[in-house]
């Protein structure tokens, strides 16, 4: 979802399609500590909506939010570079973007890889 602001009303409307989307059980959304996240007005709507819930992510600790991952990922393959007329083009670059990214995406993994494992090691003996 685009939004012209980042305020609690979009927010809230944000929160209102989560919950159309997934209709049944609880709904657990992990976030940071922007003030229209925790807002009287977001606050009173979540009173009424009791299937979301709030996690914040503590102050300081962003690489918890897996989000962050995704949105340099997100930011590199569709606003790099690009200048943008009005919203319109900049819903169009995250619609496509999104797809793009939908059509390779695997699970996220925290960490390195393992080292491949070798298999042909090579000994060195010397003669005498």
């Amino acid at each position: 979802m685009t939004a012209s602001s980042r305020n609690s009303v979009f927010y809230q409307q944000f929160l209102q399609k989560a919950e159309e989307a997934d209709p049944v059980g609880d709904i657990c959304v992990v976030t940071g500590n922007l003030s229209s996240r925790n807002s009287l007005s977001t606050r009173n709507w979540l009173e009424d909506h009791p299937r979301i819930r709030h996690v914040f992510i503590p102050v300081g600790a962003c690489w918890l939010n897996l989000q962050e991952g995704w949105w340099r990922i997100f930011r590199k393959a569709a606003l790099a570079g690009q200048s943008f007329a009005g919203p319109a083009e900049i819903e169009q670059a995250t619609r496509l973007a999104t797809s793009q990214l939908n059509t390779r995406a695997r699970p996220w993994i925290w960490g390195r890889p393992a080292p491949p494992t070798r298999l042909l090691q090579r000994r060195y003996v010397d003669t005498v």
